[in-house]
């Protein structure tokens, strides 16, 4: 069986690597280990997580802030099984959309564990323990990233869990112990806080979402403190010890210092993805790692190995599946002789709590450890009409431009729907926007949009409404 390319994984970066090979009219094949297409974005990650948060803010919002719209519905009752069965709908929804769209562009598909065999070739390993041997002229490797694991302690997803086991829950835990409060920790204690849980996060680090900016750490801790969330930061967990009751968890803090432990049902271990590059042959065909593991690629996601490339979050840059997309759809051009190409400086994140936490590009901390001179303009939701008239007014926008250019250098958004808000801005820095392009926009009223213009105002001090 020969082909022009080899995908190995059908994560958002491989089936899109693929299908977009494809489109180029390569002969093109993926591996994949799951049963379904999707990775673990699809299977277990970004899809589930996002269908859990949706139903918990509405089963929040019913519960908590109906009353205050006129509408009275009673105490809503969870039904945490019917919950799991919307969530696990969405998950096949999904899968099934990938099966067909590679289907559609005469993909072919092999399931089991795709392993470099030598040069332009993928063993193919079943379960049933069959191998089929695929020739190839290049091979993609998009087999992503797998939770990290804190050393000492056993993820048995029962007690101590992985965010995969926090997504599968069979009771609301009293009390939930979150250890990381990066965005996965956050966005998963805000699922079950919702659902009844008391949530304590620790956090190695004196802040939450490390590398986002720094002032929106700061007000949206905050606002999930008054959610409910409590918070140990500078906190390191010594150890955990499962019992018949939960789990007792040791802490200190992280400079030293007295010991504590903190009872809870489910202890959550949020600290982070490691690439997946096991039982791929990566060390018999020659492809070099860095020192975190990660493949080593060039500006064109090749490997040290001719034919060979790698692509998402098993190469350097954000674990994102927006990111791993825009890069499978990069290769896929480059192997077809076209000029693909990935702007990094423009990769968007977003964390899906509620409120949303968005931004786009440099943070202050970035820009001034660099020495780059810079304007920035802030803008409060409390001003906005629209976020009035929906009691949603948490959070602001802050926009960073060049001091000299006024290009705009990062977005920042802490508020209600700031994953969208954010694509505004994303495309005008695409094309090299100042804040006077954004601050000249038109933007309908009344809209959450219009303090993405005000705050782009702010830059210049002209902001209207505050």
């Amino acid at each position: 069986m020969s082909y022009d390319l080899v995908v190995i994984g059908t994560g958002p970066g491989g089936y899109v690597c693929a299908i977009r090979a494809a489109q180029l009219g390569l002969r093109t094949a993926v591996v994949e280990k799951r049963a379904t297409h999707g990775g673990t974005c699809l299977n277990i990650g970004c899809i589930p997580s996002k269908a859990l948060l949706h139903a918990s803010e509405a089963f929040e919002e019913a519960n908590k802030h109906f009353g205050d719209l006129g509408i009275d519905v009673g105490t809503p009752k969870l039904d945490l099984k019917k919950m799991m069965s919307f969530k696990a709908e969405g998950v096949a929804g999904n899968t099934k959309g990938v099966e067909f769209l590679l289907k559609k562009n005469k993909v072919e598909t092999f399931h089991g564990t795709g392993r470099i065999a030598g040069a332009g070739r993928v063993e193919v390993l079943s379960e049933d323990g069959g191998n089929q041997m695929l020739e190839t002229k290049n091979i993609v490797i998009a087999t992503g990233s797998d939770v990290a694991n804190l050393p000492g302690i056993t993820v048995d997803e029962k007690v101590v869990v992985s965010s995969t086991g926090a997504l599968e829950l069979d009771r609301v835990p009293k009390k939930l112990l979150v250890i990381g409060a990066g965005v996965i920790g956050l966005e998963l204690g805000s699922v079950w806080r919702r659902l009844g849980a008391e949530v304590t996060v620790v956090e190695y680090l004196d802040r939450i979402l490390p590398g986002m900016d720094g002032e929106v750490g700061k007000q949206f801790q905050r606002i999930l403190g008054k959610q409910g969330m409590e918070f140990k930061l500078s906190t390191k967990v010594t150890g955990v010890e499962v019992g018949k009751k939960g789990a007792a968890v040791t802490v200190q803090p992280a400079a030293g210092g007295e010991a504590e432990s903190l009872q809870a049902d489910v202890v959550l271990v949020c600290i982070g993805r490691v690439p997946y590059t096991e039982g791929l042959g990566l060390e018999n065909a020659g492809v070099q790692r860095d020192d975190k593991g990660r493949i080593h690629v060039d500006s064109h996601f090749a490997t040290n190995v001719t034919g060979i490339y790698a692509i998402g979050d098993v190469i350097a840059g954000p674990m994102l599946a927006h990111k791993a997309e825009d890069e499978g759809v990069a290769v896929a051009e480059i192997l077809a002789g076209q000029s693909g190409h990935v702007n990094y400086a423009v990769i968007p994140n977003v964390v899906y709590t509620f409120p949303e936490v968005a931004s786009v590009g440099r943070t202050e901390e970035e820009l001034k450890k660099d020495g780059i001179a810079y304007n920035a303009g802030k803008f409060p939701f409390t001003a906005n009409g629209r976020a009035k008239a929906n009691g949603t007014t948490d959070g602001f926008v802050k926009v960073l431009a060049d001091a000299q250019s006024d290009r705009v250098l990062g977005v920042h958004i802490v508020g209600a729907d700031a994953g969208n808000l954010i694509a505004e801005v994303a495309v005008a820095m695409e094309f090299g926007a100042s804040s006077e392009d954004i601050a000249r926009t038109c933007h309908a009223h009344p809209t959450l949009t219009e303090a993405v213009k005000e705050a782009a105002l702010a830059v210049n001090k002209r902001a209207i409404h505050v």
